[in-house]
């Protein structure tokens, strides 16, 4: 008989199918027109009901089914009133029957934390810039990232009235990436894509001094790896803090499962164990190829101003 599949595998299925749950949550609240936004650190700090909604959904879904796993998510939320219609049991078969990559084959509940961006790019969601919008469900194990899911609500929705709405992109360390075309950027351009909203001197200064031939601003973590990964921009660089574990965690298993590379900006991986603090203070750098190239020009000064 078959062996039942290895738990990283099941939690993968799962969070599969619990990330189009939240997708169908984020494009409901929308439609229904009431965003219910609230401010929390200030105008470009803000939660909406999808936030809520879909972090509700997201954990109790994955608490139920993997009870020992640890799961952080982005927005502070009591857990105990979460309604029976926002569980999500299903699960991706295709996924399931994937063998598992040896060295993960072994690990336990507890060992997993699972970091959760109900809605990553919410200010570009209130602004209707939808393409900006990801679901991110992160999995971590020994404080690495080793899979992940990104869920795209809105991809597609520029395409008329009978195009498909929405994609999930999902990836595991040693196994590769699935839900998109791998594209590298084109041979030979330096394409930078950065922060929208959350622009500064320093982020502006280290753009500057890697003398891109063009500049990308679009708003979300997820979104700004899903273009590396489809060869839209060749690095996303991002010199400032304000960048947290669970914006970073799903969309670096997925680039590193295809051969790419995040860091903070001076080079040092990120870590994913629990303790960890949320913020990646040291800002971001990531490339599908090339790392070197980028990570060579960041000025010592942008360095040295973004400490860990």
């Amino acid at each position: 008989s078959m062996a039942s599949p290895a738990l990283l595998m099941r939690v993968v299925a799962s969070a599969y199918s619990v990330a189009e749950k939240a997708a169908t949550i984020v494009r409901n609240v929308m439609s229904a027109g009431d965003l219910g936004i609230v401010e929390k650190a200030g105008p470009n700090d803000l939660q909406t009901k999808a936030d809520r909604l879909v972090q509700m959904s997201i954990c109790a879904s994955l608490a139920r089914k993997f009870p020992k796993v640890t799961i952080i998510g982005e927005e502070e939320l009591p857990t105990d009133d979460v309604t029976e219609d926002l569980i999500e049991d299903g699960h991706c078969e295709e996924i399931l029957k994937k063998p598992c990559p040896a060295q993960y084959t072994g690990i336990k509940e507890e060992e997993l934390v699972i970091w959760v961006d109900p809605l990553d790019g919410t200010k570009e969601y209130t602004e209707g810039l939808l393409d900006h919008v990801t679901v991110l469900i992160g999995i971590a194990y020994g404080g690495k990232a080793i899979a992940g899911v990104i869920n795209q609500p809105y991809y597609n929705y520029e395409a008329g009235a009978n195009a498909v709405l929405g994609r999930t992109i999902w990836g595991v360390l040693g196994m590769g990436a699935f839900g998109f075309q791998l594209t590298e950027a084109p041979a030979g351009k330096h394409i930078v894509v950065t922060t929208r909203s959350h622009s500064s001197a320093l982020v502006n200064e280290c753009i500057t001094a890697l003398n891109p031939d063009a500049v990308i601003r679009v708003g979300g973590a997820g979104n700004k790896i899903i273009q590396l990964i489809e060869g839209k921009a060749s690095a996303y660089v991002f010199a400032s803090p304000g960048c947290k574990k669970w914006d970073t965690c799903a969309p670096e298993a997925i680039l590193h499962a295809v051969g790419g590379k995040i860091t903070d900006i001076r080079g040092n991986p990120f870590q994913y164990n629990k303790e960890v603090k949320h913020m990646n203070s040291a800002g971001v750098l990531a490339t599908l190829r090339n790392y070197d190239y980028y990570a060579s020009r960041i000025p010592n000064n942008v360095k040295e101003s973004l400490v860990p």
